[in-house]
């Protein structure tokens, strides 16, 4: 048997030897094809009659033919594969043409909706449930009849007094909401807080401050009176360092009063009506009038809830040189005279008609304790803003401060209190701390931009990682700011990079976060935090065209299909639409969610960034099923009938 014969020989179907190639081709069977698959099929030739055993070729022509028909074959095996690609890509668009762009828009909006509707419910914070029904309807209120005056052309209310005689309690009244923490133990509030409140046709900005002590107070007086610990939060303090801030902490609280009062034009000084007249009131009020006498003062006596016994707990204050108004902080009674006494010292400011009200964004400073915060708030704003101490807990209230970047961009910067752990707050049983972190989270939710700030000798902990993880689950645009940078020795060009790997393995979830070096005590690098969260921001707002974010999307399922099933079922993305900023949110109509497991998830959301920026903010994906769709559809249309056939029936009724 020559070479020849050994090519054009083919394999039994039954056995493994080999047997000589037919004489004759067989007949062609007759076959038949769905009407919509004959356009797709397209023949090589037309069909030759059998060869007959005369008709037999050579052996050479014989290999001849069997090459070219190889190769034909070959060719048109890459034909048929095209045009099958080239029919389901069809089909495709046949079934996209079935939908129409301005149903998926709105579909997309009411995913979103529905989307913040579930995730505000599961990240819901807990809060005061007594007032939160009379705060909601006085915000309402307070937002309809606002002018849109900046806060820094507002005159200014400040209330001072000793400690614990309710400043924070009046300030909440004032001001319509829950903004400052209020619980019954001295020293709570230490930095300033500012709220605006109207009364009438006026509109003011107020003012809560710490409690005022006296010199005549002892240093253990002075401790029990602020709740100041020396243990909790500052076991790797030196004891002498301890006893110097605990020292300093009056008189940078006094400073922070101090400078409330200074600003104001109107000074409220309140007073305890159950406690009656004391020393520290007699010298408050010779402080008072001996410094600030050419402001105006008004004397408010607090916790005079009976109207006929308030009068008589405030004639006693007559001995303080000022007019005493019986007011009550907790039920609002006397306070409506109160604000009729300070708005006549005020002067009243015109809103002008084409002033329009501007988007500032916010940045909320967070983080543990003892980490920076409040050093970073007064490094940016240039003054002591708030106080800052080594004492754990110092700062407790979300302190808010406008703030204007070196390009004429406005901020509003948040400090706020260093959060630890659930179970170590609990533990410590304070009411105050618990409260303080409340707040904390309360100003990641209103903040846009929120600055997580580690410290660079300290290692990324798990509380660093579950801060991390609410801010990526509230949508906030983050940048991590390592604060002390000097602390760390023997500093070169690799330190940061290797630095940078570290805090990317261990927060993995903010692994789009632009990474700011700083120390802040010093002021060094502070100015770059501002340029990165304003690029952030910027991030966070942009919109991509739909025409782009679908050639985006294609090129990245043609680069890598979603896989297939157990039983040959492949995802398809028919549609996708930008459907919110704020975070970015994206919205895919494909044939079934579930088709595209977690993994290709991750796949697209790399591809969208890789393709498309958006550093330093989440970007949701959401999935949206064409089955569901129909099936919405489907009760959208029942629902639509029964009605229809409803208002029938009345009417046959009406008629009948």
């Amino acid at each position: 048997m020559s070479s020849l014969e050994i090519r054009t020989l083919t394999f039994c179907k039954n056995c493994s030897l080999l047997s000589p190639l037919p004489n004759s081709f067989p007949t062609p069977t007759a076959f038949s094809l769905f009407p919509n698959r004959r356009p797709q099929l397209h023949l090589r030739r037309p069909l030759l009659a059998p060869l007959s055993a005369a008709t037999v070729p050579t052996n050479t022509e014989k290999e001849n033919l069997l090459l070219g028909e190889m190769q034909e074959d070959s060719e048109h095996d890459g034909e048929d594969e095209l045009l099958e690609e080239e029919w389901s890509f069809d089909e495709e668009e046949e079934e996209v043409e079935r939908f129409d762009v301005q149903e998926f828009e709105r579909e997309a909006k009411q995913v979103v909706k529905d989307f913040s509707d579930s995730l505000s419910r599961q990240l819901k914070i807990e809060d005061d449930v007594s007032n939160q029904k009379e705060t909601r309807g006085k915000q309402k209120r307070r937002t309809n009849t606002g002018s849109n005056i900046p806060d820094h052309l507002l005159p200014r209310v400040a209330i001072v007094g000793r400690p614990n005689v309710g400043k924070s309690a009046l300030f909440n009244r004032l001001v319509g909401g829950n903004k400052a923490i209020v619980v019954d133990e001295p020293g709570v509030t230490r930095d300033r807080l500012y709220g605006r409140s109207y009364w009438g046709d006026y509109e003011f900005m107020v003012v809560d401050t710490g409690g005022v002590l006296t010199i005549s107070k002892s240093q253990d007086d002075v401790m029990e009176e602020l709740a100041i610990s020396t243990t909790i939060g500052m076991e790797g303090i030196p004891l002498a360092s301890r006893e110097a801030a605990v020292a300093r902490m009056p008189s940078m609280v006094e400073r922070q009063a101090t400078v409330a009062v200074e600003e104001s034009s109107v000074i409220i000084f309140l007073v305890d009506g159950q406690a009656g007249l004391t020393a520290a009131d007699i010298e408050i009020g010779d402080w008072l009038r001996k410094n600030y006498s050419h402001k105006s003062i008004v004397l408010a006596v607090n916790k005079c809830e009976s109207p006929r016994k308030g009068l008589i707990q405030a004639s006693e204050f007559w001995a303080l040189g000022f007019s005493p108004l019986p007011v009550s902080a907790i039920s609002g009674s006397g306070t409506g005279e109160l604000l009729d006494s300070v708005c006549s010292q005020l002067k009243k400011l015109e809103e002008t008609e084409n002033q329009i009200e501007e988007y500032v964004p916010a940045i909320a400073i967070v983080g543990r304790p003892n980490v920076g915060k409040s050093s970073i708030l007064n490094a940016l704003v240039g003054e002591d803003r708030t106080i800052v101490s080594p004492i754990s807990g110092t700062t407790r209230d979300a302190i808010d401060t406008e703030f204007t970047g070196s390009d004429g961009q406005k901020f509003r910067l948040i400090d706020t209190a260093g959060i630890r752990k659930r179970a170590a707050v609990a533990s410590s049983g304070s009411t105050t701390e618990a409260l303080s972190v409340n707040r904390a989270f309360r100003a990641v939710r209103r903040s846009d931009v929120v600055a997580l700030v580690i410290e660079a000798m300290a290692c990324i902990t798990e509380q660093d990682f579950k801060i991390a993880e609410r801010i990526e689950q509230e949508g906030k645009g983050c940048l991590i700011v390592v604060n002390k940078w000097d602390t760390i020795p023997n500093k070169n060009q690799q330190t940061a990079m290797h630095y940078e790997e570290d805090v990317r393995g261990r927060l993995r979830i903010l692994n789009w976060a632009p990474i700011v070096y700083s120390t802040a005590i010093q002021g060094q690098s502070v100015e770059k935090i501002i340029v990165a969260a304003s690029m952030v921001e910027k991030e966070r707002s942009r919109r991509l065209s739909t025409a782009i974010l679908n050639q985006v999307v294609r090129e990245a399922v043609a680069f890598k299909a979603p896989p297939r099933t157990r039983g040959g079922k492949r995802g398809r993305v028919y549609y996708c639409t930008q459907a919110a900023i704020r975070p970015p949110t994206f919205v895919f109509f494909v044939n079934d969610s579930k088709l595209f497991p977690e993994t290709y998830r991750r796949y697209m959301e790399k591809q969208l960034r890789s393709s498309a920026g958006f550093t330093g903010t989440p970007i949701r994906l959401l999935w949206r099923s064409r089955r569901k769709l129909e099936k919405d559809e489907g009760k959208d249309a029942s629902t639509r009938t029964q009605v229809n056939l409803s208002q029938f029936d009345r009417k046959s009724a009406v008629a009948a």
